[in-house]
């Protein structure tokens, strides 16, 4: 699979008036961790996350004439403000996918784009950004060409163009669990895209994500400069033989509704992302002592009260914290009693299982 599957048409006749499209997509936590790229953003090993439903990004693109062909150009928009540094990040991306649709250097663009929820909160707002771009452009691209996709082929091309902005927005296009990267236990998954994990108990449709604030600053080492520190881990061979044994057993878990087996791999997965930044050649750590304090606490709150709590970590010092719609009641008063009670942000946001994008227009 390559670009050539997916390239669209130039403008065969002049824009002559506006054309708008706006997509909602939500952000994603990856329970199997992305963590090490090759090639053009592909990952070397697999991961498999759950879409969230309340952590969105709305964006708008819209489309006007332009008198002359040349490089991608743009007028961006964050929250109702112009940012050059997003901006210039977009026109960077967009440059690279004329290949997918050569029609973005006959056009002058326009993107407002908006989140549900703040910068560096522990959410990848990477993955619901690059997502609903990639959504955009794909119904910008049918729009314009008449172009009737299938709505697998429209996820698996939005998909594709999302990973070549950012790997773990591929996951973002489909609804529920998805899983990005080539794995022996999950037919058709691929380098290339996400697919969806079609076998899902339904036990797991209840899950939620609640997030607990530890720190809202921005990372001192960005995601894209440790997935670079994972080229000559000493334990890179080691990681990918763990993270495809974790998909497979992850897989075998939702299909089966194994919460004790979920549970296992999902804390597995976390302290493996963490200890893999720690041990790279320049080592750093994200984790602060008030993470290690709240994950601690969840663990010994799982002996105490029985009930299937679990944590994950993104990339950065703020915990997920995972359980079942049935027992809200009793992890809530446990969250506000004790997981934050002597927390200094005693801040938490909270989120659930999601049905994937929605088109706003």
């Amino acid at each position: 699979m390559s670009i050539s599957d997916f390239s669209g048409s130039a403008l065969t006749s002049a824009l002559t008036e506006p054309v708008t499209v706006s997509w909602r997509s939500p952000s994603n936590i990856a329970l199997v961790k992305y963590w090490g790229k090759k090639g053009l953003q592909l990952p070397v090993n697999p991961s498999l996350s759950m879409t969230l439903s309340a952590a969105n990004t709305e964006t708008k693109l819209t489309v006007l004439p332009r008198k002359s062909e040349g490089d991608v150009s743009l007028d961006f928009w964050f929250e109702g403000a112009k940012n050059d540094a997003f901006g210039y990040r977009i026109s960077r991306f967009l440059n690279s996918i004329t290949p997918v649709f050569p029609w973005l250097r006959q056009v002058n663009l326009k993107i407002e784009t908006s989140n549900t929820f703040p910068h560096s909160a522990g959410i990848a707002s990477s993955a619901s950004a690059f997502s609903a771009l990639a959504l955009c452009l794909c119904s910008m691209d049918a729009d314009l060409f008449g172009i009737l996709l299938s709505e697998d082929e429209f996820r698996n091309k939005a998909s594709y163009v999302a990973r070549l902005g950012s790997g773990s927005a591929c996951r973002s296009v489909f609804p529920g669990f998805s899983v990005w990267g080539s794995s022996r236990a999950l037919s058709g998954s691929t380098d290339q895209l996400a697919v969806p994990v079609p076998d899902v108990h339904a036990v797991f449709f209840t899950l939620r994500d609640t997030i607990l604030m530890v720190n809202k600053k921005e990372k001192p080492v960005s995601s894209s400069e440790g997935h670079s520190r994972m080229t000559g881990h000493p334990f890179a061979a080691a990681r990918i033989k763990q993270a495809r044994k974790n998909t497979s057993e992850l897989l075998d878990a939702l299909k089966t509704g194994n919460k004790v087996a979920f549970i296992r791999i999902v804390e597995n997965e976390a302290f493996t992302l963490h200890s893999l930044m720690m041990t790279s050649e320049e080592g750093f750590m994200l984790m602060e002592p008030e993470t290690v304090r709240i994950i601690s606490r969840i663990q010994e709150l799982r002996k105490e009260t029985g009930l299937d709590i679990c944590f994950t970590l993104d990339a950065g010092p703020n915990v997920h914290l995972l359980y079942f719609e049935e027992q809200f009641e009793q992890v809530n008063k446990l969250i506000v009693e004790d997981l934050l009670k002597n927390n200094k942000q005693n801040m938490r946001m909270d989120d659930f299982y999601g049905k994937g994008p929605v088109k706003l227009g």
